[in-house]
């Protein structure tokens, strides 16, 4: 069988992009915060209801800025080791220490308790990952940072548009950063941002994003060069028009995937929360061998050999890679629920563009 195609964008954004391209090169302003630069950033604030967002070239640039701009320069910083590697990368390229902790069964995100427990003179801030855009128990993580002094720093790649009760999640903890890779709800095909709470901390971070200048003739620190150019802020800005159709259908699929799953003996799909205005990013199935008949493996590479290409979202886990696998956190007895879910997870194809056709295909590998 043929691997799950996506459709073409429409005609109409593709003249549309060919435009801007045109314009981009007219005006021979390809990079330094032009035009396009301007507007996204601008409307993306607007989008996302929050106050301070700046533009990066990539989702992992904030992450390696957010330290810098909150000046954590030495000691631990709690994190999970359920996630994308570039989590505890950022943390490694500052020269501090990652510090795992565990996480929760139910949606995979750091456990509170676990947190708390972690903490050691030497611990500087908690890098918490809102996993598959499910919020982090927020307002317990700010407490256990308030108690004892630390910085957060929510590592949102997944949360794009994701709000609590109304609010954005995006402005909980000290800073946010988004991903904006081609595989995320939103994108610039590559890129990224950082939402912050207040001007001075938005100026430092313009300032970190581009070597440092403040102007032509004065550096006041040591920046980098991470700053986003006109031909990608051009792409999010066209694919800003069209982010809540690609949500709304993302959704249908959600729910035609948690129906026809929800009840399998073995399967477990995460529901909506109450209160939350999900981005249906991921569609995560946790498959216990035991009572499905089949590991998670099995059925990842049964989907593969019938092209069905399904993720292992998040195995192995950060903590077994070589950089890290020799901390004293990273022990499998210190994450038993992180060790338990990655042998279990499989995320499922999702895209706005999935026909009905292609949906049942995945649900026939897993219900057949």
């Amino acid at each position: 069988m043929h691997p799950i195609t996506v459709t073409s964008p429409l005609l109409p954004e593709l003249e549309k992009l060919r435009e801007m391209m045109q314009d981009i090169w007219d005006k021979k302003w390809v990079t330094n915060l032009g035009e396009y630069h301007e507007q996204l950033e601008a409307r993306l604030a607007q989008y996302l209801g929050v106050k301070y967002l700046s533009l990066y070239t990539n989702g992992t640039i904030p992450l390696i800025s957010a330290l810098q701009a909150l000046d954590i320069r030495e000691g631990e910083v709690i994190t999970t080791p359920f996630s994308f590697v570039a989590t505890s990368h950022a943390i490694w390229w500052n020269g501090l220490t990652p510090v795992f902790a565990d996480v929760r069964e139910s949606d995979g995100n750091l456990d509170p308790e676990r947190i708390e427990a972690a903490i050691t003179p030497r611990t500087r801030a908690i890098l918490p990952v809102h996993v598959y855009g499910n919020p982090c128990d927020t307002e317990a993580i700010g407490a256990i940072a308030l108690k004892h002094g630390l910085k957060v720093i929510y590592d949102a790649a997944h949360a794009f548009g994701v709000r609590v009760n109304g609010k954005s999640l995006l402005e909980e903890g000290d800073i946010s950063t988004l991903s904006f890779h081609a595989t995320k709800v939103f994108n610039t095909l590559e890129g990224g941002a950082i939402v912050c709470n207040s001007a001075e901390m938005k100026r430092k971070l313009d300032y970190l994003r581009n070597f440092g200048f403040e102007d032509e003739v004065t550096v006041v620190g040591p920046g980098i060069n991470g700053k986003m150019d006109e031909v990608r802020a051009a792409v999010g800005l066209l694919n800003l028009q069209q982010v809540d159709r690609a949500i709304a259908a993302r959704k249908s699929v959600a729910e035609r995937y948690r129906k026809a799953l929800r009840g399998i003996p073995g399967l477990r799909v995460l529901e909506d929360l109450p209160g939350v205005q999900h981005n249906y990013a991921y569609f995560p199935v946790f498959i216990d061998e035991k009572t499905y008949g089949r590991s998670r493996d099995e059925v990842y590479a049964a989907m593969k050999a019938q092209g069905v290409f399904g993720r292992r979202y998040f195995y192995p886990l950060i903590s077994s890679f070589g950089p890290y696998a020799a901390l004293p956190s990273a022990s499998a007895e210190n994450l038993p629920v992180a060790h338990k879910i990655a042998e279990q997870v499989l995320c499922l194809p999702m895209h706005h563009a999935l026909s009905e056709e292609d949906v049942q295909r995945v649900l026939d590998c897993l219900t057949k």
